[in-house]
């Protein structure tokens, strides 16, 4: 069994994941197919420009050819994320990868839900841009299937061409194109002594963490604070309410009463990486909060994301315990305090 620390990394990676997802279909319900796509267009572009170059370094794939090194690191950074992906190598200038269903972003039946042009935003955002990243104009993204569309995974291959693209070139579609065969025995490997099982817990957790927290940060600065309360702001509530027993118990805390529920965040809080504390004030519980680390390096971020965020525990505690109440200060520095309470 997983000890209490990986169990609380588990707990943080289930909630940030499925907002994710649940930021994704609330895009596309309450906005449409426009707005969605150009929310993940951010999101994935802001990721790519952050995460592509130095992951190639954490995971060892500097100075392999462009096209081999830009889907190493697909196949090689997804697998740390939880995200099921295959690895087909052709040639040092042709190489393929698959994401296979049940998909990660599109978690359970929400792909029913996700419209193509989502994934088509994901794929101009990042895959299309890695070339870019490189300083390699040759390097372009042909993309084969669309889970979307009703395809048996999103595929397609990195092909470096014998000549610069024009940005309208780095990705294009070839739905009549098959990709081979995965060979797992001929698939790239992590280093098992780099990546022990508690490095990987953690990386499970940060990879989820860090897709909510830029998609929250885009959704702010693509549609306004309003929009990001209201849509953002719902979605929190209802993903703490859908996905609360399951951290509940991860985090090894039994629904019922304020003190419990001030446990759930105490721990859930240091399972994030924040210094996380609790303490009794008469009939409520207060919890405090002194870093951010979900934030940590963002800048000024507005009220409106912080107010949709803090709904995650909102819609917890109305499932923990519908007799208590949340209210939340969030300080200069980062520190929050919370108040639980009965309601009155």
């Amino acid at each position: 069994m997983p000890d209490a620390h990986t169990r609380g990394y588990q707990a943080a990676e289930v909630v940030y994941h499925a907002y994710v997802t649940g930021l994704i279909l609330a895009l596309v319900s309450r906005r449409g197919a426009a707005d969605a796509a150009e929310v993940v267009f951010r999101t994935f572009r802001r990721q790519q420009v952050e995460k592509f170059l130095p992951g190639l370094d954490k995971l060892g794939l500097r100075g392999l050819p462009p096209a081999v090194a830009a889907a190493r690191y697909h196949y090689l950074s997804n697998a740390l994320g939880g995200v099921r992906v295959e690895y087909m190598e052709e040639s040092d200038r042709k190489a393929w990868v698959r994401y296979v269903p049940p998909r990660w972003i599109y978690e359970g039946a929400t792909v029913c839900g996700v419209p193509s042009d989502v994934t088509r935003a994901i794929l101009k955002a990042w895959h299309a841009n890695n070339g870019e990243l490189l300083g390699v104009p040759r390097l372009g993204f042909v993309c084969t299937k669309m889970t979307t569309d009703g395809d048996p995974g999103l595929e397609g291959y990195y092909l470096e061409h014998d000549r610069d693209l024009a940005p309208d070139e780095r990705l294009r579609f070839a739905p009549g194109e098959d990709g081979p065969d995965f060979d797992p025995a001929r698939a790239p490997r992590l280093d098992a002594a780099t990546w022990p099982a508690g490095r990987v817990a953690k990386a499970l957790r940060n990879f989820s963490m860090d897709y909510a927290r830029t998609m929250l940060l885009e959704l702010a600065a693509a549609l306004g604070p309003a929009a990001t309360v209201e849509v953002g702001g719902r979605a929190a509530r209802q993903i703490g309410m859908q996905h609360y027993d399951r951290a509940a118990a991860l985090l090894d805390v039994r629904p019922g009463g304020a003190e419990a529920f001030g446990e759930w965040l105490v721990r859930l809080g240091q399972a994030q990486g924040d210094d996380t504390t609790a303490a009794r004030d008469g009939a409520d519980v207060v919890v405090r909060q002194t870093t951010w680390r979900l934030m940590a390096g963002a800048g000024d971020v507005s009220d409106a994301v912080f107010q949709a965020w803090n709904e995650l525990w909102v819609g917890a505690l109305s499932l923990h315990d519908r007799h208590l109440r949340l209210e939340a200060i969030r300080a200069a520095g980062g520190a929050i305090a919370w108040r639980v309470r009965p309601r009155r």
